[in-house]
């Protein structure tokens, strides 16, 4: 059975995001984020460099996937519809529907998600990586929606183990 975990930079540090990753047995990650940077001094460590050098030294295989990346145009459009309902981009906890629409019309449907697929592991996990702490909020729970209507991949969503999930 193929299996997939996605994961946020909101939330952790390095030390308790390469925890939760070695928990989950990862072997491999898939960076999804178009920019390889986070803002602000507690997320230096999800910087590209730093990442992979770490990840290097859990043993955890990263792969960059710009292609799945949105679009700054797509960002953009999230934005504006944070700025509408008054919620901070760490803050988010769902999708904007147009951005899901456009996301997926323009990106997710022209994506071809088999080389992915084929690079899982055989053992152990893959995990997907953006930077919102909750999948609702960010498009790697839309990736992983698609690898598992189309691929059968069981996906878990980690989050931070310091709060509670979001509710309904």
């Amino acid at each position: 059975m193929l299996r997939v975990v996605t994961i946020g930079v909101y939330g952790f540090d390095g030390e308790s995001f390469l925890r939760r990753l070695r928990h989950a047995d990862a072997h491999l990650l898939f960076d999804v984020r178009q920019r390889r940077g986070v803002r602000g001094p507690e997320y230096a460590w999800a910087n590209a460099r730093r990442l992979q050098a770490a990840l290097a030294r859990a043993r955890i295989a990263y792969e960059h996937h710009p292609e799945l990346a949105p679009t700054t145009e797509l960002r953009r459009l999230q934005y504006a519809e944070d700025d509408r309902q008054g919620v901070g981009r760490r803050s988010r906890r769902e999708l904007a529907a147009e951005y899901t629409r456009r996301y997926t019309t323009e990106i997710l449907d022209r994506a071809d998600l088999t080389p992915i697929v084929s690079a899982l592991p055989a053992s152990g996990t893959a995990a997907l990586l953006c930077v919102e702490r909750d999948p609702e909020a960010c498009h790697r729970s839309l990736i992983a929606q698609r690898l598992t209507e189309r691929h059968h991949v069981t996906i878990e969503h980690l989050r931070p183990l310091d709060g509670p999930p979001p509710g309904p």
